[in-house]
């Protein structure tokens, strides 16, 4: 099979690419998870992240953002200890501050499946990149995305972590043109 360059030979990453990233993602609660893996990324490989997934979810309440807003400081301290995630207290924090962000997005009568793909008028950007070295970093919607985000009090959304993020939720499918991925995450 043939994949995009990024894919390495581990069984857990190329199921990632095949079975998830790029296929676009409605289910409010798992895009709010991938925001928040996204973020905790930041300065890290997705591999180290993709290894820790279970234990975020373990952590985190498998991502509820109802749940996460009644952590309160004991349980920020209990997850800096907790070696199943990145034990950086900015990140752990900002799931606290973007799960808020997220149920005010709900309170005020949105999806957050209707809140995200906005930025891309609820249709997935098909791009045609041949080369790896084609794929952008940030793009003008990325960054008018992180701009949005941080305006409603999300946190660890810059424009290259919402570029990653638009990838991997399949708002822009990112896959290359030779890969075999490709024509099965277009949107339909």
């Amino acid at each position: 099979m043939k994949r995009c360059a990024w894919v390495t030979e581990e069984p857990l990453y190329i199921d990632y690419h095949d079975l998830e990233w790029g296929k676009p993602l409605y289910d409010d609660q798992r895009l709010f998870e991938m925001l928040c893996l996204e973020g905790a990324q930041a300065g890290l490989s997705w591999w180290t992240i993709l290894q820790r997934r279970e234990g975020y979810r373990r952590a985190f309440a498998d991502f509820d953002p109802a749940k996460i807003v009644q952590f309160d400081e004991d349980t920020v301290q209990a997850l800096m200890q907790n070696e199943e995630i990145i034990r950086n207290q900015l990140k752990i924090r900002s799931v606290l501050t973007n799960a808020r962000a997220y149920l005010k997005i709900l309170e005020s009568g949105q999806s957050f499946s209707d809140y995200i793909w906005q930025f891309v008028d609820h249709q997935q950007v098909v791009n045609h990149w041949d080369k790896p070295g084609e794929v952008p970093a940030t793009t003008e919607i990325s960054t008018q995305m992180s701009k949005q985000l941080k305006k409603d009090g999300f946190k660890f959304v810059g424009p290259t972590i919402c570029y990653a993020y638009m990838q991997a939720v399949g708002m822009v499918n990112d896959h290359l043109t030779t890969c075999d991925c490709y024509e099965a995450c277009i949107q339909k």
